[in-house]
């Protein structure tokens, strides 16, 4: 009997200490739980989900790079520094916000743009503050000829002597048509009377000559 017990006793150390007839709180064995586990693990379901969280891991990634390309071709000019935006892209998340970081704030067509208002601003200024055709003196609006090399620039009104744009067909300040021939109208008067008495003379003459 004592050695019975004992070997009971044993028996049953054994079976406590062993995984497989271990019970748990629920009254689960260790090895349901593994089994259960790697059940999970290499089922369908789990698979097809871990392909799809890997897939769009990946599509966000190389989606990453390709953006930090895309972006570094309209804000850097230079293939060298592309190329090197593109590797920087490649590295995984990290890479694309350090790009962020440190890319230029414009693209190259608000850079061009910008360009292209400075240039248009400063023929504006050019245009604003008028200059001699020839040796680009400048020169005041009302000036005739160049007081430096003498070229001509603009004609005067042959009325009111403003001066007058070559385009202009019209005097603006008297109305007066551009290339128009000045007349001295007091002169003018002038010599019309000091003629008229001669012409009645003729006329007389003339009569006494048909009377007779």
């Amino acid at each position: 009997m004592p050695c019975r017990t004992l070997a009971g006793q044993r028996q049953a150390a054994l079976n406590v200490s062993s995984p497989r007839f271990f019970r748990g709180p629920a009254g689960t064995s260790t090895a349901d739980l593994v089994g259960s586990l790697h059940s999970i693990l290499h089922s369908t379901a789990f698979t097809l989900s871990r392909d799809v969280v890997i897939g769009g891991v990946l599509l966000f990634w190389f989606g990453l790079a390709f953006w930090t390309y895309r972006d570094a071709r309209r804000r850097i000019d230079d293939p060298w520094l592309v190329g090197t935006a593109t590797l920087l892209g490649l590295v995984p998340f990290v890479g694309p916000l350090a790009y962020l970081l440190f890319r230029p704030p414009e693209t190259l067509e608000d850079v061009h743009a910008r360009r292209v208002e400075v240039r248009a601003l400063e023929a504006r200024l050019e245009r604003a503050e008028p200059r001699c055709p020839v040796c680009r003196t400048a020169v005041e609006p009302a000036f005739l000829v160049c007081p430096v090399c003498t070229t001509h620039l603009k004609e005067p009104c042959v009325s009111c002597k403003a001066p007058l744009e070559p385009l202009w067909q019209v005097c603006p300040y008297c109305l007066t048509p551009a290339g128009a021939v000045a007349v001295d109208l007091d002169a003018a008067l002038t010599a019309e009377a000091a003629a008229l008495p001669q012409r009645k003379k003729r006329g007389q003459a003339g009569r006494r000559a048909a009377a007779q």
